[in-house]
């Protein structure tokens, strides 16, 4: 019994110093990257989830409920997850969209960015970069939404700060005076 307390003492212990050695690897990675910090704060709390849930299997396996039990519960809780986000798909691929973006997307904010489209400008500059999608603020002064796992999917061309996006046809309106 003593044993096993101390067992899961060391596997909690082993937990709390793998999450903070995590945690000082991200904000690492955020402030090479400059990513904004509440961005980093959500993609440790994502990834300390599973270190927990990780850990509580190991533990749960070494106090003896058995490989076949811990599982079934793992292998349930995933089908419930699987079913509940189904039905919200792009929710589960933009957040796992925003994980890869925080790693190994190669822009920041404040690049000037093209999206390769056929059908539409998607041009501008990096606003914000969240955990489901990208801001983008065009020359028009629009600001444009942009989903994490379409710009994973769509090619991107940095552009230099100070070119424009498109050529715009200034066009005068005139209006005739009355009277």
């Amino acid at each position: 019994m003593l044993n096993q307390i101390l067992m899961v003492m060391l596997y909690l212990g082993i937990f709390v110093f793998a999450q903070r050695q995590v945690k000082k690897w991200i904000k690492i990675q955020a402030i090479k990257k400059q990513v904004n910090e509440v961005r980093s704060r959500l993609i440790t709390r994502l990834i300390s989830y599973l270190m927990f849930f990780i850990t509580l299997s190991i533990i749960a396996i070494h106090l003896g409920l058995g490989y076949q039990d811990v599982s079934l519960f793992v292998s349930s809780a995933f089908a419930v997850l699987g079913v509940a986000l189904f039905a919200q798909w792009s929710i589960l691929s933009n957040i796992t969209a925003g994980v890869l973006i925080f790693f190994v997307f190669p822009y920041r904010i404040g690049d000037r960015i093209k999206i390769v489209d056929k059908d539409e400008d998607m041009s501008g500059v990096i606003v914000e970069i969240s955990l489901f999608h990208i801001l983008i603020k065009r020359d028009s002064g629009d600001v444009m939404t942009y989903p994490n796992s379409l710009l994973l999917q769509k090619g991107v061309i940095k552009l230099p700060n100070n070119q424009p996006t498109e050529k715009k046809a200034i066009t005068k309106r005139v209006i005739p005076k009355r009277g």
